[in-house]
């Protein structure tokens, strides 16, 4: 804590831990890994790729977050490892529904294109020796809508009118 001479009554509180920290000092390696779904030094690096990606989105301009990139990165983890709703997550961390949405698609593009965290493609699976069983989760997949045509348009039922 910060102190100035008592005539300026001026006391400046030091800033919490974010909880990013808190999970990264108080959870054991494994502990941190069910919850989280990543090991800790792999969180470590992922955060510093989101921090410099932060820093040069903000470099000139832009209005700043109420998250810092690591809670960005607990956000995302979440949403992917136990399947949270982006209200719950919102919730839990402080912001809007929308801007937790917002904060996952960021996540997923800045990591998405760092070469460290890609899978290996078709060929390099089908090539290993050691790889017996591939799994593919299609659980999020995006629902299909119909398209409208005349028949269901909004033309064709003002002419069905009486």
């Amino acid at each position: 804590m910060i102190r100035y001479p008592k005539e300026k009554g001026i006391t400046i509180m030091p800033s919490e831990k974010t909880k990013y920290q808190k999970y990264m000092e108080d959870l054991s390696e494994t502990k941190f890994k069910r919850l989280i779904g990543i090991k800790k030094h792999t969180a470590e690096r992922c955060a510093e790729y989101l921090k410099e990606a932060y820093a040069s989105k903000h470099k000139r301009r832009g209005r700043h977050s109420k998250l810092k990139p690591e809670d960005m990165l607990l956000v995302a983890c979440k949403y992917w490892r136990q399947y949270a709703t982006f209200a719950e997550l919102g919730l839990e961390f402080g912001v809007a529904e929308s801007t937790a949405h917002d904060i996952v698609k960021w996540v997923e593009d800045i990591l998405i294109r760092q070469k460290e965290f890609h899978i290996p493609g078709k060929q390099a699976l089908l090539t290993d020796p050691d790889i017996e069983v591939v799994l593919v989760d299609a659980t999020e997949t995006p629902v299909e809508r119909p398209k409208r045509g005349r028949k269901n348009g909004t033309q064709a039922r003002k002419s069905n009118t009486l």
